[in-house]
């Protein structure tokens, strides 16, 4: 049975068992969150229109990272000059509640599977915060690792954080039910940078900037496996897709993508003119599109994965972007999956969309001061529908 995703991408104003209309903010996924490191503000991108559609949500000063829960509801953005971390709520696109201190320099942010627990690698003071994402606080002390961490990456089943170790040349690896660092820190050489996993977890993607080269662990023995791949000058970032058969990886200086086949660890460099020193990257749930950073040009590219060639114009954001991130969609494939993720059967049979399945169903209790009486209404925000 085909199933249909309605995404609304302006206002909706229904009118839900009372007599109040209510005006509602509605979002489609996934939107692409930016980091614009020299505005000090996230733009978001519609990845369906790969248009803007939030141009700035003001953060700390100077963000350098940012990572989405799974379930698609927060932000968690990494500000180096203000050493702490905003958290943005994705149905409204603005900073909820106070910023939360962290330690010196967070260069990097990763979050766990279950949504729980933010790892925040902090460059400058040498050391990894953990936040908790419910009361949005760091929990328990701060977990020493190499010098100037600079990456963080979380495995498929949450068990174990690796993080990139800049000057000391090494990768920490820390066990998550204890936040502590088990065994010796691996040892890869040159300045470390970016971080990736591939979706089974058996293997870890390590960027050395300086050498232009990406090494592979292996996360059953923690030990570099085969020699290491070379992929550019001032290699910064890299993502793997999806089905964990590519990996990108934007260099600086030369060719600014690399494709890596994981199977063979070959290589293919990409041309594509328009990309102007890129930095972040981010691989949507398909792993049909790369979205990429160019801080010295201020804006996003987009590669298309089937032919690893531009798949749209150039899309402005702030000043110095430096990374992305995507929302992975968790919509329901089937009316039985409907009640899971954020998603329920909308039962209000004034709205036409009766039956089908909703996302972000609030229940509001207001009041209408209307006749000198109050009165309490239930009344529903209903974001994107699906119908099957």
């Amino acid at each position: 049975m085909k199933t249909i995703i309605v995404h609304i991408l302006r206002p909706l104003v229904i009118m839900l068992g009372s007599n109040a209309l209510m005006a509602l903010p509605v979002t489609a996924a996934p939107f692409a969150y930016v980091a614009n490191i020299g505005s000090d503000d996230v733009s978001v991108i519609n990845t369906l229109t790969n248009t803007v559609v939030v141009s700035s949500i003001p953060v700390g000063d100077a963000p350098n990272d940012l990572a989405i829960t799974p379930d698609g509801k927060r932000v968690f953005v990494a500000n180096r000059s203000s050493n702490d971390v905003s958290v943005i709520d994705t149905v409204t696109n603005t900073v909820v509640g106070p910023s939360i201190p962290v330690g010196n320099a967070p260069s990097d942010v990763a979050i766990t599977p279950d949504g729980k627990r933010v790892y925040v690698a902090n460059d400058g003071s040498s050391d990894v915060s953990v936040i908790d994402t419910v009361t949005n606080t760091v929990v328990g002390p701060s977990i020493p690792v190499g010098s100037f961490p600079r990456g963080v990456a979380i495995t498929p089943d949450g068990k174990r954080v690796y993080v990139t170790n800049s000057s000391s040349g090494d990768v920490s690896v820390i066990d998550t039910p204890t936040n502590t660092v088990v065994g010796s820190p691996v040892f890869v050489g040159g300045f470390l940078e970016g971080v990736a996993i591939t979706p089974d977890g058996k293997r870890v993607y390590v960027l050395a900037f300086d050498f232009g080269n990406v090494s592979v662990i292996d996360t059953l023995t923690n030990t570099v496996v085969g020699p290491p791949i070379s992929v550019g000058d001032f290699s910064s970032e890299l993502a793997i897709i999806p089905d964990g058969k590519r990996v990108y990886v934007t260099n600086a200086k030369g060719n600014p993508v690399s494709v890596i086949d994981t199977l063979t660890n070959t290589v293919v460099r990409l041309s594509i003119p328009e990309m102007i020193i890129p930095g972040g990257l981010a691989i949507t749930p398909d792993g049909k599109r790369v979205y990429v950073t160019n801080f010295r040009r201020n804006y996003v590219s987009v590669i298309d994965t089937l032919t690893n060639t531009a798949a749209a114009p150039p899309i402005p954001v702030g000043d110095t972007p430096v990374a992305v991130a995507i929302i992975h969609s968790t919509a329901p494939t089937s009316k039985n999956q409907c009640k899971k993720g954020g998603w329920k059967t909308f039962n209000n049979p004034t709205f036409k969309n009766q039956g089908q399945c909703v996302s972000f169903v609030k229940h509001l209790n207001k009041q209408d001061h209307g006749n000198d009486h109050n009165h309490d209404h239930d009344e529903e925000i209903a974001q994107d529908i699906i119908r099957f």
